[in-house]
């Protein structure tokens, strides 16, 4: 749809992934795979990650701290990780905002909050199971911030296979966004980057952020 950004620049020579992970936040999304962050950290791989307000919320100071790690850009996953529609449309069994004040409720108290908390203000979101109509997409474009879709979605809401993630990263097409999540510690997400980053060395792969 336009105005929703699903790809980045690339350089000719090296393939190019800006990976993405949401934290969602909720009954049942409130972890933290930590493990998953250690190893960006311990390879040196930027990401945008993508926080909503209840997730904000349960993990204050880690956001924070997560926040003054130049290796990650913060971004804002909604405030109730709803769809963002103005008729209530729904997605994955999740009902939509249901006008265009319940698409503003929806961005503007996580906004504050991770401004208050990170001291930065969000420039990207990401609507709750990234589904949107284009009334919602201009709202939020009005609102000053870009609308971040995905190319690839490498780990089905972390519940796929190790091996699917891997398969999934590795076959990536050049400039992809990838959406995968960082609040299931229990999934295999973590395990499947780790499998993918041998090939994804050896193809020279630059890994960005979202700017």
């Amino acid at each position: 749809m336009p105005g929703i950004v699903d790809r980045v620049g690339t350089v000719r020579g090296r393939p190019t992934l800006a990976l993405t992970f949401d934290a969602c936040g909720g009954p049942g999304g409130r972890g933290y795979d930590a493990d998953l962050i250690a190893l960006l950290r311990a390879e040196r791989i930027p990401a945008t990650l993508f926080l909503n307000e209840r997730w904000v919320r349960v993990h204050r100071g880690l956001t924070a701290e997560l926040a003054r790690d130049r290796l990650f850009a913060i971004a804002s996953h909604g405030s109730r990780h709803s769809p963002l529609s103005v008729d209530g449309r729904s997605a994955y069994g999740i009902a939509g905002t249901r006008s265009g004040r319940g698409v503003l409720a929806e961005i503007e108290p996580n906004q504050r909050l991770l401004t208050e908390v990170t001291g930065t203000v969000p420039r990207w979101f990401r609507a709750g199971t990234a589904h949107y109509d284009d009334v919602a997409v201009e709202i939020v474009r009005r609102s000053g911030l870009r609308v971040a879709g995905f190319t690839v979605n490498a780990d089905d809401g972390a519940t796929a296979r190790p091996d699917s993630v891997r398969q999934r990263l590795v076959n990536a097409p050049d400039g992809a966004i990838v959406l995968a999540h960082m609040n299931q510690p229990r999934g295999a997400t973590c395990d499947g980057l780790r499998a993918a980053l041998p090939a994804l060395k050896a193809a020279r792969t630059r890994f960005v952020r979202l700017t």
